[in-house]
């Protein structure tokens, strides 16, 4: 028997409601003028406050909400790598905010004209939150949202409900509703937020509700970043360190139970080490799991529809006859517990026409196949879409390149899965398929800010003068200065 859940009920936000908050936020980061450098670190730091002073309450929230999430998985992602990312914010912001000198054409350069590019902020930033991480991915954002000078609005996802409700009171307890506000409710919510006249919006969450977001965008021209995911693939070498790889790749894949953006989808190991491969894999788990099913360390999938699509996906591969391998050391049943647990399965050598290979599986399942040089891997790669991360193990340099270059993925981890994202001083996005814009860093502010052109002409006349009829000899002069090889 599974545990009940005590329903938690999340009501739709009246569009109404919404749109006035879009427009107090517009109007107040007009009629407030540019944010001080002061008052953006204040911003930050309450942040960082609520996310210390509530931690208990954090971890309590969102492990109701999934029936049970590993404590200290919540304190290693959603608390402390948010802090993390925002304290890189806040220490670099006043450098990030300077103007930019240029350099100013010929001859005005020479003669007193000046270019410069200045940061501007956008205005109001839409947040759509996903439930993965709720709190990381609601205030991890706001280091480059803030930094950039920019409020926010945040819609969490109704799968979390417990959290929701908790991201709302702790905005509303430490900011102003012109500063950050939260709007709670399901799909009609969702699909009302994205259609609002934000200065910028930005997604986190499935590829296929992505186009929705996108076209719901485009009716008021809104600018996204869209941060998605798909099937990042690892590359195992034959110079890997088998064992390694296959200790870091489980530590991911079991992380808040697959349920990653960045997890680990899909791995290719060369078939001749394919057999111990799998054994590392098996003895992996096996160390950080001995048992599961009520090991405060190993979490629940999210909640029943996710659990039978998982399970969907194992029934699907053993159907058609891939070798299915579940990673179950002290041998338990889980087909009676009180969470929706499934423990680390295997599907080796699957089909194309599997649903493993087919979809991102965002849950402990590893497909792995096996190829025989490492060309063969760069090309199935590349056949398939572009995914948020790729992952290469081994100690060959030559071949590490050759796989780092030959693909193209949102980002690379060499020797490690996901922990690219932890690197502050990095964007974090992905491409295509897998998303659009990048935040964190530097390259977070330049996103959630107007990089704008300011020239300064010079006080010279003869050169403004030049350009104006009756043209003559002096222009065709100049032209001719410059139009050759």
């Amino acid at each position: 028997m599974r545990a009940s859940r005590e329903p938690v009920e999340v009501k739709d936000t009246p569009e109404k409601e919404i749109r006035r908050l879009v427009d107090l936020q517009k109007s107040c980061h007009i009629a407030d003028g540019p944010m001080s450098a002061a008052y953006r670190i204040e911003l930050i730091d309450r942040c960082i406050a609520l996310l210390v002073n509530r931690q208990d309450d954090i971890v309590d929230a969102i492990s109701t909400d999934f029936g049970h999430r590993s404590p200290e998985g919540t304190l290693a992602t959603d608390i402390a790598g948010t802090i993390g990312a925002l304290k890189y914010s806040k220490k670099n912001l006043r450098k990030w905010m300077k103007s930019s000198k240029r350099h100013s054409m010929f001859p005005l350069g020479l003669l007193g004209a000046k270019t410069r590019v200045d940061y501007q902020a956008l205005g109001c930033v839409g947040n759509v939150v996903p439930w993965n991480f709720p709190f990381n991915l609601a205030f991890g954002p706001m280091g480059s949202i803030f930094s950039a000078g920019n409020r926010t609005i945040l819609k969490p996802s109704e799968f979390t409900p417990c959290s929701a409700i908790l991201i709302k009171e702790l905005v509303e307890e430490y900011f102003r509703e012109e500063e950050v506000a939260v709007v709670l409710g399901g799909s009609a919510t969702g699909a009302a937020f994205s259609s609002m006249p934000f200065d910028h919006l930005l997604f986190t969450g499935a590829t296929v509700i992505a186009s929705h977001v996108m076209r719901a965008a485009a009716e008021n021209l809104v600018p996204v970043t869209l941060e998605l995911g798909g099937k990042s693939p690892v590359i195992i070498s034959k110079s890997a360190d088998l064992k390694k790889s296959a200790a870091r790749i489980m530590t991911g894949k079991t992380l808040n139970a697959g349920q990653i953006c960045l997890a680990p989808d899909y791995v290719m190991a060369p078939k001749d080490q394919l057999d111990d491969f799998v054994k590392e894999v098996q003895g992996a788990v096996e160390v950080m799991f001995p048992t599961m099913k009520d090991n405060p360390d190993y979490t629940s999938i999210i909640n029943s529809r996710h659990y039978d699509r998982l399970q969907s996906y194992i029934d699907d591969a053993r159907e058609k006859g891939a070798l299915v391998i579940e990673v179950n050391p002290s041998e338990e049943n889980f087909s009676d517990q009180l969470y929706y647990k499934i423990p680390p399965t295997i599907v080796l050598e699957p089909t194309e026409d599997m649903k493993v290979m087919q979809e991102e599986i965002f849950g402990p399942i590893l497909p792995i196949k096996s190829y025989s040089e490492v060309d063969e891997a760069i090309k199935y790669v590349n056949e398939r879409a572009r995914p948020l991360g790729l992952y290469y193990f081994g100690e060959d340099k030559m071949e590490e390149n050759k796989v780092v270059n030959g693909t193209t993925s949102g980002g690379v981890a060499v020797n490690d899965v996901i922990t690219h994202i932890m690197q502050d001083d990095a964007p974090f996005g992905g491409i295509g398929p897998s998303g659009t814009g990048a935040y964190h860093g530097f390259e977070g502010f330049l996103n959630f800010s107007h990089t704008k052109t300011v020239f300064r002409q010079t006080s010279f006349e003869i050169v403004a003068g030049v350009m104006r009829p009756p043209y003559g000899k002096k222009i065709r002069k100049m032209m001719a200065s410059i139009i050759k090889k």
